[in-house]
């Protein structure tokens, strides 16, 4: 274990690296417009993956790739090459490719559709061999720069988990890079069920004849079933509805329904006994009526991570504290569960504040980006010197 005063050191150069990543700022702009411009809708992100790859040449890169996932993948070598530190920031937006994606750089914002989520943080690692370069900082431990596909909704983190299934070298930490917000500090994850519940009734004409409601009613009566669940009042546990749609006209009858939600615990075992009763809900909702419900899980993830006194974590807190970042430590149920069924020691990060997540008129500050990637840079240096290993 490095000693107290080589992490003093480190954290003490923060403030003036910060400083001068500012001069840097024109090319991390420039880099996070080109990206943010090219369409990435989940299944449809080759076109970006493209651009990265190229930027990963353009670097002068080693190992550079696109796997059979879809994944762009780069080394920079260390100076001993002993290690491997992952950096990864998916490349995917929940916006399809008919949206346009145009980014608009404001005096203070850069908005635009997907650049919070995540055409920064993809933007950043495209552009941080340079950075390091420029700023005289070469690691000891190769770093792995990963764009990684397939993360948003249905997609469940299919090219991350791609990725760690069949790397050939092992990794020894990670860190999982988001666009927002800065301070987020995520170093475990939450057991989590993302599920869509499907009601289908009998064609209109039926419910003429019986003088009968359609899906929409029997959603409704599922929805109230499920609220019910008493394990969803426990602390620890929640639900979230994320999105209901159904029927098209005010005189027709809805002959489908659906419904989106996502279950979260921090409770081991939790998951699985909420999942049985809604399924029991929906069995007994069949029999009771003739609508038909079933429910698709979307994905599943498991609770653990890391303590909150792992080095990893310790040493992240006194960089942020360094930079005058205020830490948000919450539970991740994104990119970092890959990490964590691994066994990966690592952290998820925010780049930069930002707001209108997910919506047309996205944005994000640009002032932050120069504290969240001196924080990275932090991040990265105190993991290669050792002062995030555990004895």
């Amino acid at each position: 274990m490095p000693s107290t005063l080589e992490i003093s050191d480190l954290v003490e150069s923060l403030p003036n690296l910060r400083q001068e990543l500012r001069q840097y700022g024109q090319m991390i702009l420039a880099s996070s417009v080109m990206m943010g411009e090219i369409p990435a809708p989940t299944y449809g992100e080759e076109e970006r993956i493209r651009f990265l790859s190229d930027r990963f040449n353009e670097c002068g890169l080693q190992n550079i790739s696109i796997d059979e996932a879809g994944n762009a993948i780069a080394v920079l070598p260390g100076a001993e090459g002993t290690r491997n530190i992952l950096l990864e920031a998916h490349v995917d937006t929940v916006f399809d490719r008919s949206v346009d994606h145009s980014v608009t750089l404001g005096t203070d914002v850069l908005r635009g559709p997907g650049i919070a989520d995540n055409s920064i943080g993809t933007a950043v690692i495209s552009v941080l061999p340079i950075l390091l370069e420029k700023l005289g900082i070469r690691l000891s431990s190769n770093l792995v720069l990963l764009g990684a596909v397939q993360s948003q909704g249905h997609g469940d983190l299919g090219g991350f988990r791609f990725f760690l299934e069949n790397v050939q070298m092992p990794i020894h930490a990670g860190i999982c890079l988001a666009g927002i917000h800065l301070g987020r500090l995520s170093y475990s994850c939450l057991g989590m069920l993302r599920g869509e519940i499907i009601c289908e009734a009998p064609p209109e004409t039926f419910w003429e004849k019986s003088n009968a409601s359609g899906a929409i009613v029997n959603l409704n009566e599922i929805l109230t079933g499920i609220l019910a669940i008493p394990e969803l009042k426990e602390a620890g546990t929640s639900l979230i509805l994320g999105s209901i749609k159904a029927g098209n006209a005010f005189n027709t009858v809805p002959s489908k329904a659906l419904l989106r939600f996502e279950l979260r615990s921090e409770v081991l075992g939790k998951i699985t006994v909420v999942h049985r009763k809604i399924e029991e809900i929906l069995q007994a909702a069949a029999s009771d009526s003739v609508a038909r419900a079933e429910l698709h899980v979307v994905t599943r993830r498991k609770p653990g991570g890391i303590k909150p006194s792992h080095p990893i974590v310790q040493g992240t807190r006194a960089i942020m504290d360094s930079l005058g970042i205020d830490p948000k430590v919450a539970p991740s149920v994104g990119a970092l569960s890959a990490l964590i069924a691994k066994n990966i020691p690592g952290v998820t990060l925010g780049l930069t504040s930002g707001q209108n997540l997910h919506e047309f008129n996205e944005q994000i500050q640009i002032e932050p980006i120069f504290t969240g990637i001196a924080q990275l840079i932090g991040v990265l240096q105190m993991i290669d010197r050792g002062i995030g290993h555990e004895d």
